[in-house]
């Protein structure tokens, strides 16, 4: 009897022991495409959380409290992007990494706002993320309106005399860098011989193929996710007709190469310079490269997202979110992509889009 009791005793000094822990945690959030054709971003998401989680708690955590990082899947559905942050309100989180797709940004940024939590979307491109004037909000990666000018440029320097075709698949983010992209070519004197909408999640695309195919369209840029972008360069090579394909940051996984296959070599896209080059990221990389992951397109972006949060916290001395806010608002933070810093919009400073072109399955600078 005297055994059970004393078991029991300990038993019970664990649990409060570990519930004494627990509440001292800090809740944050990575929200994402965890399921779904975009499901390859959420992965991303999750793997840069993780690993700047527990990095971060390595080292002590932030203002001597452990993070504790919960993974919410939007699948790059508004509604259920909003149902996600609101999951994030009722469980006290304080902070969230998200989400991926514009669409999803941008009403979850309404409930983040009413609830005081701080957002910083590692991939959300469209301006009006940003435009809105919540203080709360914040991006780590560049905005359409810059993607889109470098990709109208390099279409109007590049392929001069081509005949150009625009596609976006409707949504907030396809088609606001469609036509950031068509705003910048048509002011360098560029007039797109055709301008079409496809559904995402559109499958079959041999009669717009066979469309622009008899139009002798040259040049397709597609303003959309790497699923449909894949299909339908693959489709049209299918038919015979091989066009020179551009699109923008939605294509840096290496799942449009299993879409696309052979016919997406040569594709060129717009991205922000290569984290996995930075000098400040070289031990990060180096420890994903250790659990065979290659670190690729917004794993690094969401992995310093969370580092300028927890650098803001600990420069504010607390994880009230006005006061985060106004520190990320107020000087550098050092991240695997370097020192950055943020406008009074939330907008990331020193942000360089760049042209890459896949080849033999990758990636990489366009020389």
């Amino acid at each position: 009897m005297r055994f059970t009791r004393t078991a029991l005793l300990a038993a019970g000094v664990l649990v409060a022991g570990a519930f004494g822990a627990g509440a001292q945690d800090i809740n944050i959030a990575v929200n994402g495409p965890m399921t779904g054709g975009e499901a390859s971003f959420g992965d991303q998401f999750k793997r840069g959380a993780e690993m700047a989680v527990a990095d971060i708690n390595a080292k002590g955590g932030v203002l001597g409290r452990k993070l504790k990082l919960s993974i919410g899947d939007d699948a790059c559905d508004p509604k259920q992007a909003v149902a996600v942050a609101n999951k994030s309100v009722s469980d006290k989180v304080v902070f969230v990494a998200g989400h991926f797709c514009s669409s999803s940004s941008i009403p979850s940024s309404d409930v983040y706002n009413e609830a005081g939590i701080v957002q910083i979307s590692p991939a959300s491109t469209n301006p009006a993320l940003t435009e809105k004037g919540h203080w709360n909000v914040f991006r780590t990666c560049g905005r359409d309106d810059q993607q889109g000018t470098v990709a109208g440029n390099f279409i109007a320097d590049k392929q001069k005399g081509k005949k150009v075709a625009i596609l976006h698949d409707k949504t907030a983010y396809g088609k606001g860098l469609a036509d950031e992209t068509k705003k910048q070519l048509n002011k360098r004197g560029v007039t797109e011989a055709m301008y079409e909408a496809y559904n995402k999640g559109d499958k079959d695309f041999s009669a717009l193929v066979s469309k622009m195919q008899n139009a002798k369209i040259d040049v397709v840029y597609v303003g959309g996710y790497h699923t449909e972008a894949g299909l339908i360069i693959s489709q049209a090579h299918k038919q015979g007709y091989k066009p020179q394909l551009i699109s923008g940051d939605a294509l840096v996984t290496d799942e449009f190469w299993k879409i696309a296959g052979p016919a997406g070599e040569g594709t060129l896209m717009t991205f922000d310079a290569d984290p996995r080059r930075n000098k400040e990221a070289a031990d990060v990389v180096a420890a994903f490269k250790k659990v065979n992951y290659n670190p690729e397109g917004y794993t690094l972006y969401t992995y310093a997202a969370i580092q300028a949060w927890a650098n803001a916290v600990t420069q504010a001395k607390t994880t009230d979110g006005k006061k985060v806010a106004e520190a990320l608002k107020a000087g550098k933070h050092p991240t695997v992509l370097g020192n950055i810093g943020f406008d009074k919009k939330g907008d990331v400073t020193g942000s360089d889009y760049v042209v890459y072109v896949w080849k033999s399955g990758k990636y990489d600078y366009l020389n």
